[in-house]
């Protein structure tokens, strides 16, 4: 591994963990001595309590995935009932992924989520392959996703038709009555395909994706062997039933017909909330809207600390692993996923994109929960304060794997392009990382953008 030696604290470079700013170091990065700064300390500080990491897990997990979800796992599980199990399975196996996880975060004490796991177990050339592809597509997907469904939820009020309804009418029906009509047969099963049923479950673990977000923050979480796998088991069990009964009212006022010939994105929300809202339905759009906008904050958050430590392991250009003088951010981090987002928001539907980011996704997560089992025989040794039955990681992992080998069947397209853009990471990986003999204007290129993006971000170099 082509490593970069951690700077000292005599070059005037400043530790993650609390080495100050040198004056002279401040002084040429910000055009003069900044107030006070040789007493402060820059560093991403453990600020993460156990609350705070509920919240964090909870926000970014329910954004739009709520909203674009059910309408792809009722379409390809075929009816009701089975839509509501895909639901709770979806539940069922994200629990066991974070519990996986959790254990991962507790003997591994590094941000980084999944880059650092499989680079604990499986070294520098896999883990890189990991960094390479959710930098150029699953993230860029990702944030795309979200970000289109931030947009169409924002514009939707300028076009909602009026429905208006007397608000008192609909909020005693709510209380008062239940509607059945919509589960009579809710497990008719003829519409149920197999092939399909990748899909729904990629839909599924979609809208629960981001339990995995704490892990990318553990150095800044405060006690990671108790709050982990406290703030894990909570935010998922109380998704897990938001979830359902959201589901469930979705069901209650609208049939799978509505639904389904709803628009891809709105899943039928604007004909539940005029059903139910009236004239404030069209209010709901923003709070969706403000959902979406959070789930993006959160997940740019914790992803940033992924190509901190990527480049702190010299993955990655020097400057991402640099925190900004007065935010105590790493700053060139947070901005890094910008262009190959929007590249994506103009060449992609939500669904395709959807499709393509999930294949890549699970595809990995079940390569660092195969890390956690090979790590049990290869590392018996390593303290392990919380540490779950060996049947949850072994179940996580086939199932991911089983679901990314009838994706391939289900939607040959998208998930052909995915596996194309993984196996880019093993030539990028020779070229940029495992020769060290780069020619001499690459290096001056590469150093003169590091100076270049450190002086514009006013960031300082940090070490381990």
């Amino acid at each position: 591994m082509n490593k970069r030696p951690a700077p000292s604290q005599k070059d005037g470079k400043v530790a993650v963990s609390g080495h100050k700013v040198s004056q002279n170091e401040t002084q040429s990065h910000s055009g003069g001595k900044l107030p006070d700064e040789d007493d402060k300390k820059v560093g991403l500080g453990k600020k993460v309590t156990l609350l705070r990491g509920i919240s964090i897990i909870i926000g970014t997990i329910i954004g739009a995935g709520i909203f674009i979800s059910p309408k792809g796992i009722l379409k390809h599980s075929g009816s009701v009932g089975m839509s509501l199990v895909v639901w709770i399975a979806c539940g069922v196996l994200s629990l066991f992924g974070a519990l996986s996880y959790a254990e991962l975060g507790t003997c591994i004490k590094k941000s980084g989520g999944h880059y650092t796991y499989i680079l604990e177990a499986f070294g520098p050339q896999m883990a890189f392959i990991r960094l390479w592809v959710d930098l150029i597509a699953i993230r860029p997907a990702a944030t795309a996703v979200i970000s289109l469904a931030f947009g169409q939820y924002i514009l939707e009020p300028l076009f909602m038709p009026c429905v208006i309804p007397p608000m008192a009418v609909k909020l005693a029906t709510a209380i008062g009555i239940r509607e059945t009509k919509n589960f009579e047969n809710a497990f008719e099963l003829s519409n149920m395909k197999l092939s399909g049923m990748p899909l729904a479950f990629y839909s599924g673990m979609y809208a629960y994706s981001g339990w995995f977000y704490l892990n990318f923050l553990t150095e800044e979480v405060d006690n990671p062997e108790r709050t982990l796998p406290l703030a894990i088991s909570i935010s998922m069990a109380i998704v897990t039933f938001c979830y359902v009964l959201t589901n469930v009212a979705y069901y209650t006022v609208m049939s799978a017909e509505e639904i389904l010939a709803s628009d891809a994105v709105a899943v039928g929300y604007k004909t539940f909330a005029e059903k139910m809202m009236g004239n404030f339905s069209i209010a709901v759009p923003f709070f969706v809207a403000l959902s979406c906008y959070g789930s993006m904050n959160g997940g740019v958050f914790a992803i940033s600390r992924m190509f901190f430590v990527a480049s702190r392991e010299g993955h990655l250009p020097e400057v991402l692993s640099m925190i900004h003088v007065h935010r105590h951010t790493p700053l060139a981090a947070v901005l890094i996923l910008y262009p190959m987002t929007i590249l994506q928001v103009f060449v992609g539907d939500i669904y395709s994109l959807l499709n393509f980011m999930s294949f890549l996704r699970w595809l990995f997560i079940g390569v660092v929960v195969l890390g956690l089992i090979y790590l049990r025989y290869t590392k018996p040794d390593l303290p392990r304060p919380f540490r779950v039955p060996l049947f949850i990681p072994v179940v996580f992992c086939l199932t991911c794997f089983f679901m990314v080998f009838l994706s391939l069947f289900s939607d040959p397209v998208n998930t052909g392009i995915g596996f194309a853009i993984s196996l880019t990471g093993i030539p990028a990986y020779y070229i940029f990382i495992h020769f060290d003999h780069k020619p001499k204007w690459i290096q001056r290129a590469l150093d003169s953008f590091n100076r270049t993006l450190q002086i514009i971000l006013v960031v300082v170099p940090a070490e381990q």
